[in-house]
């Protein structure tokens, strides 16, 4: 059989008074607001006082209820941002990683840019100058030091023109076909240049050492005249190679000899300029008079 729906709370003395208390309540709500109704239509100025006096009353609770729920819902968003962190972060690691490929990119392209505009600089300098190609390739780890350059006899290269960059000498062109030249690099054991240093015209000779590096050695025997930042540049002596080019700074010097690095690395060098053989131009003795040359 079925339990009645209506169950009384029995002996139960908390059930009983909760009952009480829960009736109480309702009579009091139902009373307060008929009390409300009736001052609302009766006294409006009543009922302004006390819907104020409510309100003075049961505004610090409404406050505290107000700021738990303001507390929970900023705890939530923490917790929320707490979470959210972690790909946030890899976004933005993200985003750096790209930001610093572009900023290289960028550093990279101006870079190449002041050397291609140096380089035409040179071109437009010298109206002589042969071609501009580029350097293919380099040798770097055996003792002779040779470059391929993109032009040949088609382009007017020939053997023996000298070849520069932006930075300074390369070195000359030793072997040409019709397309491609090879080049023998001042850094190679064969490849002898006549320099001068810079601040005093003081002159030498360079050659190449096999391992990247230039010996320079003076043509005057005066003790220690060389020393350590001396920037070396062509003479012009002999032909080949045009005057004023630089060649090489001096690294280490001891007697009348410097170790020196050369100004154009070929290794980080994509174009060059062949010039023309430079050939020196001799003076001619002036010829004398008759009379002078009867006294």
């Amino acid at each position: 059989m079925a339990p009645p729906k209506n169950r009384r709370p029995g002996f139960s003395r908390r059930a009983q008074y909760g009952l009480f208390a829960g009736y109480v309540v309702a009579v009091l709500g139902a009373l307060l607001g008929l009390l409300l109704v009736v001052t609302a239509w009766v006294d409006p100025t009543g009922h302004n006082a006390i819907r104020t006096l409510i309100s003075d009353i049961t505004s610090p609770i409404s406050s505290a209820l107000r700021s738990s729920v303001r507390a929970t819902g900023a705890s939530g968003e923490a917790v929320l941002e707490y979470f959210d962190a972690g790909s946030k972060n890899a976004a933005l690691r993200k985003e750096l990683a790209v930001a610093r490929r572009k900023l290289i990119e960028a550093r990279a392209t101006d870079y190449e840019n002041r050397r291609l505009k140096r380089l035409l600089g040179i071109v437009e300098a010298d109206e002589n100058a042969v071609v501009a190609a580029q350097l293919t390739s380099s040798s770097a780890s055996s003792s002779r030091r040779f470059a391929m350059l993109n032009a040949g006899s088609v382009n007017g290269v020939a053997s023996g023109q000298p070849v520069r960059g932006p930075d300074g000498l390369v070195g000359r062109v030793i072997e040409t076909g019709r397309g491609t030249a090879r080049v023998q690099l001042i850094t190679d054991t064969g490849n002898v240049v006549p320099v001068i240093r810079v601040t005093d015209g003081l002159p030498a000779i360079a050659t190449g050492n096999g391992d990247g590096s230039i010996d320079i050695r003076a043509l005057t025997a005066t003790g220690n005249v060389f020393k350590p930042g001396d920037v070396f540049v062509t003479s012009g002596t002999g032909g080949v190679y045009p005057p004023k080019i630089p060649v090489a700074i001096a690294i280490t010097a001891s007697g009348d000899g410097a170790m020196a690095r050369p100004l154009a690395n070929p290794a980080k060098l994509d174009y060059a300029v062949v010039l023309p053989v430079f050939v020196p131009v001799v003076a001619e003795a002036p010829v004398a008079a008759p009379e002078e040359a009867a006294e």
